[in-house]
């Protein structure tokens, strides 16, 4: 008979190959234990601000050209509006993200809104193209509020429904990065690129005054560290936690794949062949908004301890999507449906990356967040530079060949790393 220590091996993520509906019985062990809980009213409050402070970061993709005609930059140089945005995001998450441990998350969290409202306000009365990165560079920064606000939930979540807390919050954060693609899209056409980020700030300011009223009082004990000690302790996360190095892992390669797309998109959608208007590229969003399910879906998953399959599953529609995406400039309905297959993939394996890496030091969340995020923001700087690049001498034939190299490697990565049952019930 298997013993609690299996069952909970199962949920934590090592099950490749066995089926283990066992996520309840296994977590009864701490039944004398109280458990926190957190509304559904809340999870959707959680999910909408996390929609809308992810989105700071993503407007700028639709608006590419626009930006590089109002500002001058060369077609093959415009992604480091991208890249820039997603650097700083990496920095907030080393800096920023691991507060939630240190500091009261219900003053944090309103206190990076405000932060950003300003920022946002720079983007959008930018007169040059050095106030204009320097302001995405403070947006990107501050959008880590996002991830502080993943982690709070997870914090408050119950261990047996921690995947599908984390799931319905994460499913904001989708809907969030690709419906901006659209709210951008039609705001430009209607006001200019510039009404999309002061619209975004007026959101967030009403967000943030929201949020420090609704917002659960954070009482749990704090890790009592030093500033340097806290930021020191997320490098000993990685060392002491193999979950949390594969799946960071996964993480770099899956949103490396998802920025070459997402980045150069816009290109030959705006090129003269399709000459699509920034409200039709931007709609585009609309159909990976269906990724939203599939993370709402795959924290369920992990909850019963299915993370690895889920994660095998996805991993080979990650690669498979890249062969109708390929066909864009053909079939714009070839080019939807990889966009449905992309888009649930990398949510699925994103969320089950999570849920896993929160049963593994709860106390932690916040700096499992950060250690985790920070390869989610490389791999995201990395595919927007290299696939806007790879555009201008290969054209998309050449980005949809990096993106299913990249898909590849991830699945060959998860195969290498995934552990057999046997191995762990010895």
């Amino acid at each position: 008979m298997e013993t609690l220590e299996e069952k909970a091996a199962v949920i934590a993520g090592n099950d490749c190959f066995i089926v283990e509906d066992t996520a309840q019985e296994a977590y009864t062990v701490s039944d004398s234990v109280p458990v926190p809980k957190i509304s559904r009213y809340v999870a959707l409050l959680f999910a909408t601000a996390c929609g809308l402070a992810v989105a700071n970061i993503y407007y700028a993709q639709p608006l590419l050209d626009a930006l590089a005609s109002e500002f001058s930059i060369a077609h093959s140089s415009v992604g480091i509006v991208i890249t820039i945005t997603q650097i700083c995001y990496a920095l907030g998450l080393l800096l920023l993200v691991p507060l939630g441990d240190l500091l009261n998350r219900r003053r944090l969290i309103p206190s990076l809104m405000l932060l950003s409202v300003l920022a946002l306000i720079a983007v959008g009365i930018a007169p040059n193209s050095t106030v204009l990165l320097t302001g995405l560079a403070a947006v990107g920064l501050l959008a880590v509020v996002t991830q502080v606000l993943v982690a709070f939930a997870a914090t408050l979540a119950a261990p047996v429904e921690r995947g599908r807390i984390v799931g319905l919050v994460i499913s904001g954060v989708v809907i969030g990065i690709l419906l901006a693609r659209t709210f951008a899209g039609v705001l430009t056409d209607l006001a200019g690129w510039r009404s999309v980020y002061l619209v975004s700030a007026a959101l967030m300011l009403v967000m943030a005054g929201v949020m420090f009223r609704v917002l659960p009082h954070d009482e749990r004990e704090r890790a009592s560290l030093t500033y340097p000690q806290l930021l020191r302790s997320v490098l000993a996360l990685f060392l002491q936690e193999r979950i949390l190095r594969v799946r960071a892992v996964l993480a770099l390669l899956i949103f490396t794949a998802f920025s070459t797309l997402w980045t150069s998109l816009v290109l030959p959608l705006s090129s003269p062949s399709l000459s699509l208007s920034h409200t039709a590229i931007g709609a585009f969003g609309l159909a990976g908004a269906a990724g939203a399910l599939a993370a709402s879906r795959a924290g369920r998953l992990a909850d019963r301890g299915l993370g690895q399959r889920t994660t095998g599953v996805a991993l080979t529609l990650l690669l498979v999507s890249w062969l109708p995406i390929s066909y864009t400039e053909h079939s714009l309905l070839a080019l939807i449906v990889g966009i449905l297959l992309l888009d649930m993939a990398v949510q699925a394996v994103h969320v089950t990356n999570q849920s896993l890496i929160y049963n593994v030091r709860p106390e932690a969340n916040s700096r499992l967040t950060a250690g985790y995020m920070i390869f989610y923001s490389v791999g995201s700087a990395t595919g927007s530079i290299a696939s806007t690049s790879i555009y201008a001498y290969a054209g998309w034939n050449g980005v949809c060949l990096l993106g299913a190299a990249v898909s590849a490697l991830a699945l060959l990565f998860w195969a290498l790393t995934c552990r057999p049952q046997s191995v762990i019930s010895k």
